[in-house]
């Protein structure tokens, strides 16, 4: 299982890296804090939304604390996305080390 840490994927992000985000939380904690242009299919829906994804494109999945974003990365990776990564230690995480204004829950 492919995964970056919250700051190399805020230095891809700051350099405009052609990743897409994928937001796979439930609806009401995307409404608490999210990632800007995260393209949002909550985890139980990832099953019968793949064709929204590109299998070409770099995935960054991510979650709470990176245990469902893990299973979608891997999931997506058994389907052939050749690039499909977990955020590690997720938007917890993330908010700890990279936007301490970030709202944790």
């Amino acid at each position: 299982m492919n995964e970056i840490t919250p700051q190399e994927l805020k230095a891809r992000l700051d350099r405009h890296d052609p990743i897409v985000l994928l937001d796979v939380r439930q609806d009401w904690e995307t409404k608490l804090c999210r990632l800007d242009n995260a393209v949002h299919i909550p985890i139980e829906e990832i099953e019968y939304r793949t064709a929204e994804l590109n299998p070409e494109d770099e995935i960054v999945a991510y979650c709470h604390v990176g245990q469902r974003s893990a299973a979608g990365a891997e999931y997506l990776t058994q389907l052939g996305f050749k690039n499909a990564t977990n955020l590690l230690g997720g938007l917890d995480h993330w908010a700890q080390t990279v936007d301490p204004a970030m709202r944790r829950y």
